[in-house]
């Protein structure tokens, strides 16, 4: 039995310790808006924030999260990120951008203002088959405006 501390949840699961992560949150705790891509943490489906810092879900054995602070998509506070691929329409099949959206959202904690080459070197290892690249460099662009904003106004 091991305990996760996941979206501001302890957790309990029965896991084998070298299980990936992706299973256990996928098929243990229910929480598939993390994707399933590639299985060898080369596509960025499956990022998840772990301590604050993007991470592959597929390439993680599960015994190495106790005692860490988990994000996934479904717990993320940073819904201005959401709300900019919304508005710019960065999504078109959709699979590949729950693990943007929180590669995004780690760039966005370490650097509030990044220019374009910064959030392209941040996204090198996500991939998108769709073709919305630069859809998906105007919402993170959008969302570090809106989050600046909203920051400086507290």
């Amino acid at each position: 039995m091991l305990e996760l501390h996941i979206n501001g949840q302890t957790k309990r699961v029965q896991a084998e310790a070298e299980t990936p992560f992706i299973y256990v949150l996928r098929n243990e705790l229910g929480l598939v808006g993390t994707k399933q891509g590639c299985s060898l943490g080369q596509c960025g489906a499956c990022t998840i924030l772990v301590d604050g810092k993007a991470l592959r879900a597929c390439e993680t054995a599960t015994e190495t999260l106790s005692g860490k602070s988990i994000v996934t998509i479904e717990g993320l506070k940073e819904t201005f990120l959401q709300d900019a691929f919304i508005a710019e329409q960065a999504a078109q099949c959709g699979y590949c951008i729950s693990g943007i959206i929180m590669t995004a959202a780690a760039l966005l904690r370490t650097n509030p203002k990044p220019g374009k080459q910064e959030i392209k070197t941040a996204l090198k290892d996500n991939l998108c088959r769709c073709g919305t690249h630069n859809r998906i460099l105007k919402a993170i662009e959008k969302a570090s405006q809106t989050h600046s904003e909203s920051v400086r106004h507290v």
